[in-house]
């Protein structure tokens, strides 16, 4: 209680109190934890649209989750030997996170991105926060208020200026196909993952839990990648496709799944969950820098809107 009056004066006399500083630091940390998981997951969808040719999905699916394998154990491995008798009372959760997050979200997106076009992929996208409001709402496990609810509707409504173009109304023109709905089954998957991520015991150790998820996901996976090399159409090797599964092996799928947990950690899977709207604000980024496309008037509103809809309590 001492503390929360403690004054600190400052160069110029400026007066700032302990916790004021405190504060300061945790909105930092607080940033990076929203803002690197949707702008490494953005280059994945560049990635793995660049790449659709070239690679087919589960096998691109399964490659990534290797490779992050191969990175993770090393390391995982003391915690997995320590903490081994503590994971095996929730296997139950392990089973769903590995299902919902691990096999069937990447590998739904890669599916339905062979076919659907980029306009509807973020117009799905953006549905994550939403199914994570109304599963936990629905389950009890989420209680929102209504300034979070605001928040959601304001970052929602960035998200379509972004992606209509400025023009809400012409999304009503846009005709849904089976890719479409692969993509929106996806994104169901991550927000049952996020969501049952927030039940799994905070002394569990996150790289044990990632590297346990990811040997679970691959067991899941590995019947429908033994099927995809019996079909015609093998990978293409090139520099580049092995460039880009190192990326989506490493960054989306170690460094942004493990800011992702940490995120639903401290802030919750409700506000966790708005971080995604961020990912087509870093894909219209990354196209104007990488693909030479334009910036006009209705992105930067849009981005602001979504910024609005996530620094809303």
């Amino acid at each position: 209680m001492m503390h929360s009056r403690r004054t600190i004066r400052m160069a110029g006399g400026k007066v700032t109190s302990f916790w004021s500083r405190r504060l300061a630091g945790f909105k930092g940390v607080t940033l990076l934890l929203l803002t690197l998981p949707p702008l490494f997951w953005s280059g994945n969808f560049i990635v793995a649209r660049a790449m659709r040719g070239a690679i087919p999905p589960l096998t691109l699916s399964f490659s990534r989750w290797v490779i992050a394998l191969l990175v993770l154990l090393p390391f995982a491995i003391p915690a997995l030997r320590r903490q081994w008798p503590l994971f095996l009372p929730h296997w139950r959760l392990l089973l769903l996170t590995s299902l919902t997050g691990i096999a069937g979200f990447n590998t739904l997106v890669y599916l339905g991105l062979q076919t659907t076009p980029a306009t509807n992929g973020l117009l799905l996208n953006s549905t994550i926060p939403v199914f994570i409001c109304l599963l936990g709402t629905l389950s009890g496990s989420l209680r929102l208020g209504g300034s979070q609810w605001l928040g959601l509707l304001i970052s929602l409504s960035g998200v379509i200026l972004i992606i209509s173009h400025g023009q809400p109304l012409q999304l009503l023109q846009l005709a849904f196909s089976r890719g479409d709905l692969l993509v929106l089954l996806a994104m169901l998957c991550w927000a049952i993952y996020t969501i049952a991520l927030k039940q799994l015991p905070a002394e569990l150790d996150r790289l044990a839990l990632m590297t346990l998820q990811i040997v679970l996901g691959l067991g899941m996976l590995l019947p429908a990648f033994a099927w995809e090399q019996t079909q015609d159409g093998g990978v293409s090797w090139s520099l580049e496709v092995l460039l880009g599964l190192a990326y989506v092996g490493v960054v989306p799928s170690v460094l942004a799944y493990l800011l992702y947990g940490a995120c639903v950690s401290r802030l919750g899977p409700a506000r966790a969950g708005l971080s995604v709207h961020l990912i087509p604000v870093f894909g219209v980024l990354l196209a104007v820098a990488l693909l030479g496309e334009q910036l006009h008037g209705f992105h930067l509103l849009g981005m602001l809107l979504i910024v609005i809809g996530l620094l809303r309590r």
